[in-house]
């Protein structure tokens, strides 16, 4: 299933999405039970697991009346398919390739850093380039949602503890984030975090290292890879994480980018990021995000 928060009229709500269109979750109302109270709020679809299983049942018998009263995508405002995630975690370095073309060592151990949770934008929202950086890059990459609370997990049971997937830009200021060994101060600048069109639930996705992953800068493919070139693979990235933390439900953990930023290129050929740029993360069963990059002015 393919969750979606977004705004309409001014009402943030949540729905799912079917073809082109949104089901807003208070459409199914009048289908559920007395004693079913449906999802408002994104936190509440993992803080009532129960729900996806009736959400899907009401979707299958009442399809037609739940068309209906669809809205189309084109009509609402995309807003981050998880707005308030207790963490924000990047694993840094994750892919063969991309290591190589930045000239560095391959990790032995998963590399960690954060975002703070406020940087979090959602489909089609314009990011503002720092007036404090000149070398904003895109980072195409596979976004994990946590389900249920993790701590110190097996490898074998790590994605059971997984609610669902989306696309995410880990959007990186690189003369900001050198500036010192801790890449923080260039990671998580306003709206650093694009994630979404939709929340992929764990179920529709399958295996999450067998997935296309691209980025496109103005329509042309920059990035192109396969999740299987991950060096440390989703379950083994749940697993390490819960050995050092406890990972709660609506964490989103961002897996890493596939070779391709702008970074890697030769520094003569490098052209970072400027106002009216338009990138695109397309990943296989979660759609296509696409955020526009404005000046701080603009913004």
């Amino acid at each position: 299933m393919k969750y979606v928060h977004f705004s309409y009229q001014q009402q943030p709500q949540i729905g799912i999405a079917l073809d082109d269109v949104i089901v807003p979750m208070s459409a199914l109302q009048r289908f559920a039970s007395s004693s079913l109270s449906l999802p408002v709020i994104i936190d509440d679809l993992w803080s009532q697991p129960e729900l996806h299983t009736q959400i899907q049942h009401i979707l299958e018998q009442h399809t037609t009346e739940l068309m209906n009263q669809a809205i189309a995508e084109q009509d609402i405002e995309w807003l981050p398919i998880v707005p308030n995630p207790g963490k924000v975690i990047c694993i840094g370095l994750n892919y063969r390739r991309h290591a190589e073309e930045t000239n560095a060592p391959i990790p032995q151990t998963p590399v960690v850093f954060s975002k703070f949770s406020d940087a979090v934008a959602g489909h089609l929202q314009s990011v503002p380039l720092p007036q404090s950086s000149t070398q904003v890059d895109y980072e195409a990459e596979l976004c994990i949602v946590i389900g249920k609370q993790a701590s110190g997990v097996s490898t074998e049971d790590a994605l059971d503890y997984v609610f669902g997937y989306c696309a995410a830009n880990d959007v990186s200021a690189r003369d900001l984030q050198m500036l010192t060994s801790q890449w923080l101060l260039g990671k998580t600048c306003p709206r650093f975090a694009p994630i979404g069109p939709y929340l992929v639930t764990a179920d529709e996705v399958g295996d999450p290292n067998q997935l296309q992953i691209s980025a496109y800068l103005n329509g042309e493919q920059v990035q192109h890879s396969n999740t299987s070139d991950m060096i440390f693979d989703c379950r083994y990235i749940i697993h390490y994480l819960s050995q050092h933390m406890v990972l709660h439900p609506g964490d989103i953990i961002l897996t890493g980018t596939p070779e391709g930023v702008i970074l890697g290129q030769p520094e003569q050929d490098r052209v970072w990021l400027t106002s009216g740029d338009q990138v695109t993360i397309e990943i296989e069963k979660l759609g296509r995000l696409s955020n526009t990059f404005v000046s701080a002015e603009q913004h």
